[in-house]
C-alpha cells in the first residue's frame, strides 16, 4: 500500500500556522506529528495512499510546469522510494516550486517522500511527458 510523507521544520521565526497552512497547500494528509529537533519542531505529514498527492497533481496542471516537475520527480527516484522538495514559502501562497537542495530555501524546504511498490507509474500520473505542454497522457491515480 502507498505511504507519502511530508516533512518541514518549523523555525522559531516562523509562525507555525502558516508553515501548516503551506503544507495544506500542496499535501493532503491522515496525521500530522511533530518532533523537537534542536531550535526547530519538524512536522511530519502522513499520507496512507496517494491521494495525500491530490493538490499537488492539481497545481501541476494549472501552473503548467509539468516538464519540470517530471524532470524532479525522475532526479528524485530511488530504489524504493521517491524524494522531492518543494519551497516552503513558495507553497504558503499557493504555488508550487521545486528546490533541488535543502538549502535553496532559507528557512528548509517540504521535503515529500513517495513509499510505491511503482514509482514509474506515480510520476507518469504526477507529471506525464508533454508535447509542446500537453500531456501526452493523463493516467488514473496508480492503486499501488
Amino acid at each position: 500500500m502507498p505511504r507519502v510523507i511530508a516533512e518541514v521544520s518549523v523555525w522559531p521565526s516562523e509562525d507555525r500556522n502558516k508553515v501548516i497552512q503551506a503544507l495544506n497547500n500542496v499535501f493532503e494528509y491522515d496525521e500530522l506529528t511533530e518532533e523537537r529537533e534542536g531550535y526547530a519542531v519538524r512536522l511530519i505529514a502522513v499520507s496512507h495512499s496517494l491521494k495525500g498527492l491530490q493538490k499537488l497533481h492539481k497545481r501541476l496542471r494549472e501552473e503548467r510546469i509539468l516538464d519540470s516537475a517530471r524532470k524532479h520527480l525522475l532526479n528524485g527516484l530511488e530504489s524504493d522510494k521517491l524524494v522531492f522538495m518543494l519551497n516552503k514559502q513558495v507553497a504558503f501562497v499557493g504555488k508550487v516550486v521545486f528546490a533541488d537542495s535543502d538549502r535553496e530555501s532559507p528557512l528548509g524546504p517540504i521535503k515529500i517522500t513517495v513509499e510505491s511498490k511503482n514509482l514509474l507509474a506515480v510520476v507518469d500520473w504526477l507529471a506525464p511527458k508533454t508535447a509542446k505542454g500537453v500531456p501526452l497522457w493523463e493516467n488514473p491515480m496508480p492503486n499501488e
